[in-house]
């Protein structure tokens, strides 16, 4: 019996990749199949090229670093979905498998601003904003991004929501296999080209209204001061956030509960893990 040529060899493995392709694509239809038929499914759009890409990497390039990046409108519940996606891959492999960055941690330095205006009040009716894409480095925050991506380590800054003080270099993030971004602009059109995974958080109004407004004493605002900026979160999320919806891979659903998160993220690794054989997260 004759060996087998290189091109022969080749074809066998292109074969052999393609084959799991399809399966991992198979399982991932099948896991978003009955998560629409939940009463709040967490997958409200999906593009079929962005399943097949998924699919298509876990296979070629499973060794590879990815960008997972998830922006919604304040309150919409990203970092909730950023906690439970953490969760659900520490079951799957707890070796640098993720890192989180947040765009809260990247709001530039405002605390010379507010001291001068004496209040949030002041500082809001001057027209200063906390909500458009001016108010965070965004620069920063893509050259961090891509550092990680390279397996380099960085510090990133850390931001008080009360005083307005941005702290320096001030907190380590590791290179890890799955880099969480999460926040109002991560997918701003400044950041696009080094994103593997765009996310969008869709939750209505009125939600958003209510989780906001519970949070804001935690971050300093009250009475008239928490009004006046909703009205600018508002207002800006109309012109700077909602139309990134359209970029994205996914839009989910805010409204999901954590656990039911945690479970579906749990099914979606092991669709794609049941395929390549592998205790490690691959997306």
């Amino acid at each position: 019996m004759s060996e087998l040529t290189n091109t022969e060899i080749e074809q066998a493995k292109k074969l052999a990749s393609m084959s799991k392709i399809s399966q991992i694509l198979e399982n991932i239809r099948e896991v978003i199949a009955r998560d629409r038929k939940q009463k709040q499914p967490l997958i409200l759009r999906i593009n079929e090229g962005f399943i097949f890409n998924i699919a298509r990497k876990a296979i070629q390039e499973k060794d590879s670093t990815f960008i997972m990046s998830i922006a919604g409108e304040s309150a919409s519940g990203k970092t909730t979905l950023v906690n439970n996606a953490a969760k659900a891959c520490l079951k799957s492999d707890t070796n640098n498998v993720y890192t989180v960055v947040s765009c809260d941690d990247y709001y530039k330095d405002a605390s010379f601003e507010l001291q001068s205006a004496g209040s949030y009040e002041k500082l809001f009716e001057s027209g200063f904003s906390f909500d458009t894409p001016d108010a965070i480095d965004l620069d920063l925050m893509k050259e961090h991004l891509v550092k990680l991506k390279n397996g380099e380590e960085i510090y990133s800054p850390l931001y008080n929501f009360v005083t307005c003080v941005s702290q320096k270099d001030k907190v380590l993030k590791k290179p890890a296999k799955l880099i969480l971004n999460e926040g109002l602009y991560v997918l701003n059109e400044r950041l696009r080209d080094i994103i593997d995974v765009k996310i969008y958080v869709y939750t209505p109004f009125e939600i958003i209204k209510e989780r906001w407004f519970s949070r804001a004493t935690s971050r300093g605002k009250t009475g008239l001061a928490a009004q006046m900026q909703f009205h600018d979160v508002n207002q800006t999320a109309f012109r700077h956030i909602r139309p990134s919806m359209d970029t994205a891979d996914v839009v989910i659903n805010g409204m999901t509960t954590q656990i039911y998160i945690e479970d579906f993220i749990n099914e979606l690794i092991e669709a794609i893990t049941s395929v390549t054989n592998s205790k490690h997260l691959s997306i």
